[in-house]
């Protein structure tokens, strides 16, 4: 393995960034809201249900998603609240915003992910769906992927407090010796 000091010093530099994703989740949490088309009424009808939780934490979603996440709540707020209420909406899962959640979840910047995917129905952008799962499973990000697990979720005690998920170490992973 080589262990020059420029080496060293770039591991170095990558173990930080990893720690860096050590983090507390903090009380208001930063909650991703995805749903392919054929879920979105399931996800919006969970969002009016639960909107008087989720109005107290950052929402983030993709494209249309966020849009229509943003209305539904809306329409139960009173007007004065509804003004200071948004959605922050990526581009559409397609154009790129699964990619765009998936860096956000590699930069410690999502607590949740509520995806509501749709098992029968194949996507042009599968690879895409499978590295956001992929990328909320490394990263440790509490997924629910249907809505009794949302539910059990929204409702956790822990989602209003502060709390320090456990993160693997993969500095081994990246340090290890590469032939070429």
């Amino acid at each position: 393995m080589n262990t020059g000091p420029y080496f060293l010093k770039i591991l170095n530099f990558v173990k930080c960034r990893l720690l860096e994703g050590a983090r507390i989740m903090e009380e208001i949490k930063r909650i991703a809201l995805v749903a392919h088309d054929n879920r979105k009424k399931d996800l919006i009808e969970w969002a009016e249900w639960n909107y008087d939780v989720l109005i107290h934490h950052k929402l983030i979603s993709t494209g249309t998603t966020g849009r229509l996440v943003e209305e539904a709540i809306k329409k139960r707020l009173k007007a004065k609240d509804a003004n200071n209420f948004e959605v922050m909406k990526l581009k559409s899962g397609p154009l790129g915003g699964d990619q765009q959640l998936g860096a956000l979840i590699a930069d410690g910047k999502i607590d949740l992910l509520i995806f509501l995917w749709d098992p029968m129905q194949p996507q042009p952008h599968d690879v895409d769906v499978k590295a956001l799962l992929r990328i909320s499973v490394l990263y440790n990000i509490p997924t629910a992927c249907n809505r009794s697990t949302a539910d059990f979720m929204i409702s956790s005690p822990l989602l209003n407090s502060e709390y320090e998920p456990m993160l693997k170490d993969y500095s081994r992973y990246i340090g290890r010796d590469i032939q070429y």
